[in-house]
C-alpha cells in the first residue's frame, strides 16, 4: 500500500552548480593539471566516467539529476550514470549504488543547449529524511561520456574534489571502488542539479550571484561558502524542510557581456553568461524555489565591466519582474556588494568601482524593488578604512594574504549570520 503522504510530496532543489562556460573558460580554484584527462579542450572527454561528488542540502527517499549540455556544441551521449553515498574520496559507499534511468533507458543523448531530467531513484539508504544521519553527507553521481563529448559545459570552482577515468576507460559508473577513478578534479561537470522528493510544506532557496556566492577564498571541501552556511542555519532552524541551491559564478555580471556564444571558439569571458541571461536556468528552472538572495555588481564595476550604476539597477529590477512573474509569492532579497577598495586584482579595488558600488547598495537599500535586504556590506566592510575588514581577508583555499575582494570563511561565516531567516519564508 502506498504511504499516506506520497501524492504530497514534490521535487525541491537540494544542490546545484551553474554551467558558465566550455571547460577550460572559466575561474577555476586549486584545479590539478588535467591536460592528460582531457588533452584537447574542443574534444572534450572522450570514452570517460565522472564521479562527481555532491553535497545535499535537504534530503528525501527519492532523488533525481539534471544532466546539461548548455554550452556545448554537438549533442552528448550519457549512460553509465549511477548514484551512491560517498564513503570517501572517489569511493561509494558498499551496497548504496543505484542505476539512473532516463524515461525508463539506461541512456539519454542531450542535446546542445539543453537540459535532462532523470527519473526518480529510492536511495535505500535514507531511513528517515526528518532526521540528522544524513546531514552533511555527499552524493557520488557517475556518469559516462559515450565517444567524444566535445566541448564540455561546467563549473569551474566546485571547491570540491570529484574525479574522472583515463581516456577511453569506458563505463565505470558501476563501480563502487575508486580504483577507476585515477585522476582528481576540482570542478564539475554536466550535472548542474539535483533534487529531492521532499514534504509539500518544502521549498528552496536560491544563492544567485558571482565568486563571493560562489566562495572564491574558503576553504577546499569544507562547505563553508555563505549559502552552506546559510544552509545549516536553516536546517538548525527548520529540520529538514529548505533546500539552498548554490547559483554562484566566478567573474559573474548582472548584464555583462551581452552576448556568450557557445564555443568554438572559447570565449574570452570567464564569468559565463550574463546573470539576466542565465536567469531562466539557474533560477527559474529549479525546482521549489520560493526564495532567492541576489548578490552582484562589483564585476559590472569592475575595469573590465565599467558599467553604469543606471545600467546594473535596471538589470535587477528586470530580474526581479521576471522571477515575481514566474514564481507565484517568490520573496527576492538584494544583498549588498562588500567593498573592494584596495584590491589587488587589477580589475577591481579603484576609488570609482566603490562610489558606484556604494550608489547600487543604496538602490537595494532603498529602492522598494527588493522584498527584504540581506546587508552583507555592513558586516564585510570596516567603515574606518572603507575596506574589507583586516580578519576576512586572508584566503582560506589557497593560502597567502588575501586580495581585499573576497571574504574568507570567517567572513562567509559573518556573511550568513546576518541574514534574516524570517526573510527566507515564502509569501
Amino acid at each position: 500500500m502506498a504511504d499516506a503522504t506520497t501524492s504530497a510530496l514534490k521535487w525541491v532543489v537540494s544542490w546545484a552548480a551553474s554551467m558558465q562556460g566550455p571547460y577550460p573558460t572559466g575561474n577555476p580554484t586549486a584545479m590539478p593539471d588535467m591536460s592528460r584527462v582531457f588533452p584537447l579542450p574542443e574534444a572534450g572527454a572522450r570514452e570517460q566516467s565522472f564521479r562527481l561528488i555532491v553535497r545535499p542540502t535537504l534530503w528525501g527517499r527519492e532523488t533525481r539529476i539534471r544532466l546539461s549540455n548548455a554550452l556545448g556544441a554537438r549533442p552528448i551521449h550519457f549512460d553509465g550514470v549511477y548514484i551512491g553515498l560517498q564513503s570517501a574520496a572517489a569511493e561509494v559507499m558498499a551496497g548504496s549504488n543505484r542505476a539512473v534511468a532516463f524515461g525508463g533507458e539506461a541512456g539519454v543523448t542531450v542535446a546542445p543547449g539543453e537540459a535532462v531530467w532523470s527519473d526518480a531513484v529510492t536511495l535505500p539508504f535514507v531511513r528517515d529524511p526528518a532526521s540528522n544521519e544524513l546531514a552533511g553527507r555527499k552524493l557520488a553521481v557517475s556518469f559516462h561520456v559515450a565517444g567524444e563529448s566535445g566541448p564540455m559545459s561546467w563549473h569551474a570552482k566546485a571547491l570540491q574534489s570529484s574525479y574522472v577515468t583515463w581516456p577511453g576507460a569506458g563505463a565505470q559508473g558501476h563501480e563502487e571502488r575508486e580504483t577507476p577513478f585515477a585522476f582528481a578534479t576540482a570542478a564539475w561537470y554536466f550535472l548542474d542539479a539535483l533534487d529531492m522528493r521532499a514534504t509539500d510544506d518544502a521549498y528552496a532557496v536560491v544563492a544567485f550571484g558571482d565568486s563571493i556566492t560562489d566562495g572564491t577564498a574558503s576553504t577546499i571541501n569544507g562547505d563553508d561558502r555563505w549559502p552552506d552556511v546559510l544552509a545549516r542555519r536553516l536546517r538548525a532552524a527548520h529540520g529538514n524542510r529548505i533546500g539552498v541551491a548554490n547559483a554562484g559564478i566566478g567573474g559573474n555580471q548582472v548584464i555583462g557581456p551581452p552576448v556568450y556564444p557557445p564555443s568554438p571558439p572559447l570565449p574570452a569571458f570567464p564569468g559565463g553568461p550574463s546573470a539576466l541571461s542565465r536567469l531562466e536556468r539557474d533560477v527559474l528552472s529549479l525546482s521549489g524555489v520560493k526564495a532567492v538572495i541576489w548578490l552582484e555588481g562589483i564585476n559590472d564595476f569592475s575595469r573590465n565591466g565599467n558599467a553604469s550604476v543606471e545600467a546594473v539597477a535596471e538589470g535587477m529590477r528586470a530580474g526581479v519582474a521576471r522571477m515575481r512573474a514566474r514564481i507565484p509569492g517568490v520573496r527576492v532579497i538584494g544583498a549588498t556588494v562588500v567593498s573592494a577598495l584596495g584590491a589587488s586584482s587589477p580589475a577591481h579595488g579603484h576609488v570609482e568601482e566603490d562610489q558606484k558600488r556604494r550608489q547600487l547598495n543604496a538602490f537595494i537599500r532603498d529602492s522598494g524593488v527588493f522584498d527584504g535586504v540581506a546587508d552583507f556590506d555592513r558586516v564585510i566592510t570596516d567603515t574606518a578604512t572603507g575596506e574589507m575588514g583586516a580578519a576576512f581577508v586572508p584566503d582560506n583555499a589557497l593560502g597567502g594574504p588575501g586580495d581585499k575582494l573576497h571574504p574568507n570563511r570567517l567572513g562567509y561565516a559573518a556573511m550568513a549570520a546576518a541574514i534574516d531567516l524570517a526573510l527566507l519564508a515564502p509569501a
